[in-house]
């Protein structure tokens, strides 16, 4: 997850002194690992969580070619459940997603607030637009290295594997990024994410974990696919020259069916429904699957055709981010479509 942090100079309620404040104070909170490890009163599980994160993050350098630079070597206790709360919007009748555009990071898919109060007065705002939208929380983030991100309290409500591969996913952001393209950088580093903690765990000889990891990855895969069929659905229903009630009405039918198919997979699945396609999911909600995973099938490709090589992956994939977009995603389609 991206957000960049830059000062404003205009005025005291733009998004951009918000940012700015709660990037202050996620880094006025950071204390080094090691002197949080140091202190006789730190928690037995949070010591035990922190020694993990200090050994997956050398793996990250000597195993996988990420940065070794400061990166996840502080700790930031925010003392809520989420660093920041994204909110996602697209038309009514439409699945191109709201964007947004800063400087460095180029235009995204979603806007992040360090407040839930004001991620959801902005949500307000876009549905009084006419906009579908959609709020979710989320525990990590990366400023591409520029702010040296630590370790925080919101990334300690997962489990072991969760935890590390978030480390990875996070740190592959800072080998490569482009401007303008969400999918791409969010696929990519899904991408880093998967290979990297598959060989973590094979590593550590941790065969449960890997089929659990595996598991909960195929059903996240099914789950993409299920969103896929409605979208193309969706795209289908609004490209007819029907009246608007009668575009509601095929709407609701077919996102309701998407909310009890994404329950019956779950419950398939021995899981408890709290994904939030199981609600009232809108054209918003639909959005942060195919950016995290759309392209990730390509960049697995890409893997394979590296013969299994990190470094070559990395160098494969800058070379498509210095295509121009047509024809970087007629690479990855390209890619995707290979057994």
């Amino acid at each position: 997850m991206i957000a960049a942090i830059w000062p404003c100079l205009l005025l005291a309620s733009c998004y951009y002194v918000q940012a700015t404040r709660g990037q202050i104070e996620v880094l006025s909170k950071r204390e080094p690992i090691d002197e949080v490890l140091a202190r006789a009163e730190t928690d037995e599980e949070l010591s035990r969580r922190l020694r993990l994160v200090q050994e997956a993050r050398q793996f990250s350098i000597d195993e996988l070619g990420l940065p070794d630079n400061k990166s996840y070597r502080f700790y930031s206790d925010l003392e809520r459940d989420f660093v920041v709360w994204n909110v996602f919007a697209a038309p009514e009748f439409s699945l191109d997603a709201r964007e947004w555009c800063y400087p460095i990071v180029g235009c995204v898919s979603y806007r992040g607030y360090f407040s839930e109060k004001a991620a959801n007065e902005e949500a307000g705002k876009l549905r009084g637009q006419g906009f579908d939208v959609a709020v979710g929380g989320v525990p990590a983030y990366s400023t591409l290295g520029n702010f040296n991100d630590p370790v925080l309290n919101t990334m300690m409500r997962w489990d072991d594997v969760k935890l590390v591969s978030t480390l990875f996913h996070e740190l592959a952001h800072q080998v490569l990024y482009i401007k303008d393209d969400t999918a791409f950088n969010e696929s990519f580093a899904t991408a880093v994410e998967e290979i990297g903690i598959e060989r973590w765990l094979e590593v550590k000889g941790m065969e449960s974990d890997m089929a659990r990891y595996r598991s909960q990855k195929e059903l996240h895969r099914r789950l993409v696919e299920i969103v896929d069929m409605a979208k193309r659905d969706l795209s289908d229903y609004y490209g007819r020259a029907i009246g608007v009630d009668a575009m509601r009405e095929l709407k609701s039918e077919r996102l309701g069916r998407l909310a009890s198919e994404v329950r019956a997979e779950l419950r398939a699945a021995g899981r408890i429904e709290n994904h939030w396609l199981t609600g009232n999911p809108n054209n918003a909600h639909l959005l942060p699957m195919s950016l995290y995973d759309g392209q990730v099938p390509a960049f697995l490709a890409l893997y394979a055709e590296c013969g299994s090589e990190l470094a070559c992956l990395y160098d494969e994939a800058g070379e498509l981010a210095k295509l121009d977009p047509a024809a970087r995603q007629a690479r990855l389609d390209s890619l995707a479509a290979r057994p």
